[in-house]
């Protein structure tokens, strides 16, 4: 049994003061006020490890030319075989960057130029290679909006349009809508018959809600358009980003369709046009929607080291520095479907935590200690 002391003790879900935390191999044990065990330091903050909820880590890699990112597959449109896991290198250097800061899981994901781009991937950031990196699954990604339509010089059957865009999408999944329905009404010898291919039992399992399509999209009426889709087909997703959404609807839409969102980058740049209305006070539409929300750095666009960096905006919008820390602790744990393993300072929860030498939120504390599943990886 070891323990860390801190003066002020953030869980993910409350404030503990002149607290102990307890932890056994790589679980927490628990929270006290008295010491158990060898006490390995004292600290002033103590935080839960921070996840970042969408980012292209380890594929846009620090160093290396843009040109050879491997964010984005030109073969097809619908690339769904793909698997980011693939193409992840833990040599990058972002990995050591966001350790320092706390930043110990990232939810990888392809890049937005195809409609569907393959399956994600929640990592750990201290693993020696990709497999051991893998922590969970969290979906496939997908794209909306100008991304998609932008992308007429790459391979494969292209959208120029929105509109083209949705209807190469309803064409795949409504074929094996059908295919499904034939299978479901068949019986005996023909039933077994009925073959689905790798690619269409991809697009099976999102239609049976076996997965959760990860949508980037930008713009009020292309989550609007989205919504018109899962309404059809009764989809399982989240949206990723958001940051053109200037007006208070689409998000209590989203909340009445019980459907996540993952925002960001607050401090990425406005890049194109479909981000012309990007500025931080739109949060302030987020917050009163009462919406569920985590927060992304969408990495190279935001450096992953920077997650905390930009939660003081949701400050600035009326966030408590507890809810800040939940927001990138618990909440993305939860919208990423790993709270049992992380997002807190829970009993039983694995001992990955931040130990500061002063208030986190202020620009001159930083990080002294990082545990990560109960071991130092920071300094090391």
């Amino acid at each position: 049994m070891n323990c860390v002391f801190a003066k002020m003790m953030y869980t993910g879900q409350s404030l503990s003061e002149n607290a102990f935390l307890q932890i056994k191999n790589n679980k927490i044990v628990g929270i006290s006020k008295t010491a158990q065990g060898n006490l390995l330091g004292k600290f002033d903050v103590i935080t839960p490890a921070f996840i970042d909820a969408h980012s292209h880590v380890g594929i846009y890699r620090a160093g290396e030319p843009n040109d050879q990112g491997e964010s984005n597959e030109k073969m097809n449109t619908f690339p769904v075989l793909a698997d980011v896991l693939d193409s992840l290198q833990m040599d990058d250097a972002a990995f050591k960057d966001a350790i320092e800061m706390g930043v110990l899981y990232s939810c990888i994901v392809p890049g937005s130029g195809n409609i569907l781009s393959g399956r994600s991937a929640i990592i750990r950031h201290r693993a020696s290679h990709s497999s051991a990196a893998l922590v969970s699954r969290a979906g496939i990604k997908a794209a909306l909006g100008y991304n998609p339509m932008s992308t007429k010089d790459w391979k494969g059957e292209r959208p120029t349009t929105r509109m083209g865009a949705m209807s190469l999408l309803r064409g795949q999944l409504e074929e094996v809508r059908q295919k499904i329905e034939t299978h479901r009404r068949a019986t005996g010898k023909k039933k077994e018959k009925i073959f689905f291919s790798a690619t269409q039992a991809v697009f099976r399992d999102i239609l049976e809600r076996k997965e959760t399509l990860r949508i980037h999209v930008h713009k009020i009426d292309d989550i609007a358009a989205m919504l018109r889709l899962v309404d059809e087909f009764k989809l399982r997703v989240t949206v990723e980003h958001a940051m053109d959404v200037h007006g208070p609807d689409i998000f209590g839409e989203l909340k009445k369709a019980g459907i996540p969102v993952i925002y960001g980058p607050v401090d990425g740049f406005a890049s194109k046009v479909e981000l012309k209305h990007k500025n931080w006070k739109n949060i302030r539409h987020l917050l009163d929607s009462g919406v569920q929300y985590g927060l992304m750095t969408d990495h190279p666009v935001t450096p992953a080291r920077n997650l905390l960096m930009q939660t003081r905006w949701f400050i600035r919008a009326g966030l408590s520095k507890q809810q800040a820390v939940e927001l990138i602790s618990r909440k993305n744990a939860e919208i990423l479907g790993i709270d049992r393993m992380l997002g807190t300072l829970q009993k039983g929860r694995w001992a990955s935590f931040v130990c500061w030498n002063g208030d986190p939120f202020d620009l001159t504390k930083y990080p002294v200690a990082v545990f990560a599943e109960g071991a130092q990886v920071y300094p090391v």
